[in-house]
């Protein structure tokens, strides 16, 4: 059965500051046939190709100032938008975005594309997933720039995310572009407001008042949901692969203001990455580390040795 969805419309994506790049899509992902979902792809199709996962509540957008580092050295950028999410469609009923509805869906992205020599870029969510992405197809996977994310495994919730998820439930119409504003303040009114284009209205935003629901962490010593529960076992087993079969090279940059996912979970990611340097630690940045993404993006293609 067809999953019904809202589509953005596109005149809300023009002149977005900084972002003057051309749409992509695919709409017959094996499981998601009939969803529209975007990407931006930019860049010679036989090198390294940067792979990057946005998280919660933003989109491709974030990555618009690494997306010259990469693509300035003659790489590929490539930046895809979760269902729910920047271009994609966003299904209407909030109880079709699951873990697994929105792993799948990356990982049939990737095979789609067929991309390899893959560097993955995450972040926040695009983390929480994208990092089971490469035991699916370690073969794909030559390196990895990770900034603030985590692999969560059942545990319980700090409190800075127990006060963020409950924040987010008493917000079913999430104010994007001031969430964005209040936690990267050097934000300008317009690079907030291209933020929020994807979300005309709040029956576009089932996908923002999903993720946290779907973050596997207690709340207040109570078992797991259904939601939350659901990618306990892929996350484990991601940590797994990290900690023993990895082999690929690792950058690691830390937005030391991040309340949520800073310097204290980056330092357990650090240690579940085999082999991961020291971190690059950027002292005024919070949880959208990619807003100081060009220094991020040079510093990490200079370890990889491909500047």
């Amino acid at each position: 059965m067809a999953i019904e969805a809202k589509r953005t419309p596109d005149d809300r994506f023009e002149n977005l500051p900084g972002w003057d790049y051309a749409p992509n899509y695919v709409d017959d992902l094996p499981g998601y046939e009939g969803l529209r979902m975007h990407y931006v792809d930019e860049g010679p199709k036989d090198g390294v190709t940067f792979l990057c996962i946005h998280g919660e509540p933003s989109w491709a957008y974030l990555f618009r100032k690494m997306a010259p580092v990469f693509r300035g050295a003659g790489h590929r950028f490539v930046a895809v938008d979760m269902f729910g999410f920047g271009r994609s469609d966003k299904p209407v009923d909030d109880d079709v975005y699951t873990y697994h509805f929105h792993r799948n869906a990356l990982l049939a992205f990737v095979e789609k594309l067929d991309i390899k020599d893959v560097c993955l870029v995450v972040q926040d969510w695009g983390g929480v997933l994208g990092l089971t992405l490469p035991m699916a197809a370690p073969d794909r996977y030559t390196r990895l720039i990770i900034m603030n994310t985590g692999l969560p495994g059942g545990e319980d919730a700090g409190k800075g995310f127990a006060e963020w998820r409950a924040f987010n439930r008493a917000n079913p119409d999430l104010d994007v572009a001031a969430l964005m504003q209040r936690a990267t303040p050097k934000l300008s009114d317009a690079e907030a407001a291209a933020y929020a284009a994807p979300f005309p209205d709040q029956a576009y935003k089932g996908g923002v008042r999903r993720f946290p629901e779907l973050v596997m962490m207690k709340e207040d010593g109570k078992d797991l949901t259904p939601a939350s529960a659901e990618g306990v076992e892929t996350s484990l087993a991601a940590r797994q692969f990290w900690m023993n079969d990895w082999n690929g090279e690792s950058f690691m940059a830390v937005g030391m203001q991040d309340p949520v996912l800073g310097p204290k979970v980056m330092k357990m990611m650090r240690m579940l990455i085999k082999g991961c340097p020291e971190p690059m630690e950027l002292e005024d940045a919070g949880h959208f580390v990619q807003e100081w993404g060009e220094p991020v993006a040079k510093a990490a293609l200079e370890k990889f040795g491909i500047e």
